[in-house]
């Protein structure tokens, strides 16, 4: 009967065109080649110590989930990626900071210096794309100060097993002329990659919200901070000279050096963290950097102090850097992750509570002056069935009511001076109105 009607061959027609794409791009990525699936996105931009994103004022309100490449390597992990968007983007959340780097570990992008595996970049390609869709901009970190995926240790092994190394230290990764020419490798391809889903190469695609050089740099063999000085100089440098699109951050835990005040050294947790190599101002003051970064983690710095003490310090510490950036750098200040552990003694979810409202208030206050203070991102956030990428730190946000609503509300306060002059906003308004 079909046959006859003539239907049969327009059907035929029609799912061998469905078999080919399917078999073109395989396991329906060809999904993400259209378009329209993709919300119109800009770059975000910086105008004194302000971000800007189409000539509004743009504020973060941020998480770390540092496992997205790893987890959209394999084909039964990847729904994590798209579940932790997807809860990301109905807190209102607008930045992730996340690992762009693998090195030598298992699962590694960069299997040796300057050979990379294919299938973990598509992984990479598909965490950008999937942030995209639902209108997320990623913070994609470029290494690791730590062990943890490779690190800098791992750069110092690879050039000690070609012979080449100049010592065995892992501080000689800032310093050793045959470690920075693998760097520069890892940052050229990186920088020059094309996306395999939309054939955007990464240093044009404003899904990147911006690159930072180092998760937690520290050079403790030169307390001076002129190695590490010198290091972070260099390879802005040559980031800049790649992709000038793409803002660029240091990845400081906001420590400050030899070369800061006394009154700004008193606000280190102690004498100890003067000496760790980083410097926060004059590491933030270079030209190629275009805004400061800092961390927030009292547990490890004040470990014998309580809930109260704790917080008092930590809004010292907030407001001393968001100064810095208002009056001495003239860049805005993000404080990329801030975390309290549970296992703190008598630890209570609520205490996280307390402690997040004390940094979201700060930063709210700061926005509503215009002032430095454009941000923050709690570390860490998962999905269910995570628990091995777990520490004492992280969390399931939709699993504690109160939390979650907190970092909505304070999403929703950030995106109100956002969309000052336009409440009508859209998304604005499916998450802050409903």
């Amino acid at each position: 009967m079909l046959v006859s009607n003539g239907v049969f061959y327009p059907i035929l027609g029609l799912a061998s065109c469905v078999a080919f794409i399917y078999l073109s791009f395989g396991d329906l990525e060809f999904q993400f080649h259209f378009h329209f699936m993709e919300p119109k996105m800009s770059f975000v931009e910086r105008k004194g110590a302000q971000f800007t994103v189409d000539g509004r004022a743009f504020y973060v309100n941020g998480w770390n989930s540092y496992w997205l490449m790893d987890q959209a390597v394999e084909e039964y992990s990847r729904p994590r990626v798209r579940a932790m968007f997807q809860n990301g983007a109905k807190m209102g959340l607008t930045v992730c900071r996340t690992w762009a780097f693998n090195d030598g570990a298992y699962n590694a992008l960069q299997v040796s210096p300057g050979r990379f595996d294919e299938r973990v970049f598509k992984a990479l390609d598909r965490v950008i794309v999937e942030a995209r869709r639902h209108g997320i901009r990623l913070l994609l970190s470029l290494a690791n100060n730590l062990e943890a995926y490779g690190g800098k240790t791992q750069y110092v092994k690879w050039a000690w097993e070609e012979g080449i190394g100049l010592s065995s230290s892992n501080d000689s990764f800032f310093y050793d002329p045959s470690i920075r020419s693998y760097f520069k490798t890892y940052l050229k391809t990186i920088l020059t990659r094309k996306n395999h889903l939309n054939g955007i190469q990464y240093k044009d695609d404003p899904t990147i919200f911006a690159w930072e050089l180092m998760n937690e740099p520290r050079c403790m063999s030169d307390a001076t901070g002129d190695t590490l000085q010198d290091w972070i100089e260099e390879m802005a440098a040559y980031v800049k000279a790649i992709d000038r699109k793409h803002l660029l951050t240091v990845g400081l835990e906001g420590f400050y050096g030899p070369t800061c005040p006394p009154e700004k050294l008193s606000v280190n947790p102690g004498p100890w963290f003067r000496t760790l190599g980083s410097d926060f101002i004059r590491n933030s003051k270079i030209l190629d950097i275009d805004f400061a970064s800092v961390h927030i983690y009292p547990d490890h710095w004040l470990v014998q102090a309580g809930l109260d003490e704790k917080m008092k310090y930590i809004s010292k510490w907030v407001v001393s850097h968001i100064e810095d950036g208002d009056s001495v750098l003239k860049k805005p200040v993000l404080f990329t992750e801030f975390g309290l552990s549970n296992r703190n003694e008598n630890f209570n979810h609520s205490h996280r509570d307390v402690f997040y409202k004390n940094i979201f208030d700060i930063i709210h206050e700061s926005a509503t002056k215009n002032g430095a203070g454009a941000g923050a991102f709690v570390w860490q956030f998962m999905v269910e069935g995570m628990q091995e990428n777990n520490d004492d730190f992280g969390i399931v946000p939709w699993e504690r009511p109160s939390t979650y609503q907190l970092i909505k509300e304070q999403s929703c306060r950030l995106a109100s001076l956002h969309y000052a002059k336009d409440l009508a906003k859209k998304s604005f308004r499916k998450i802050c109105l409903e």
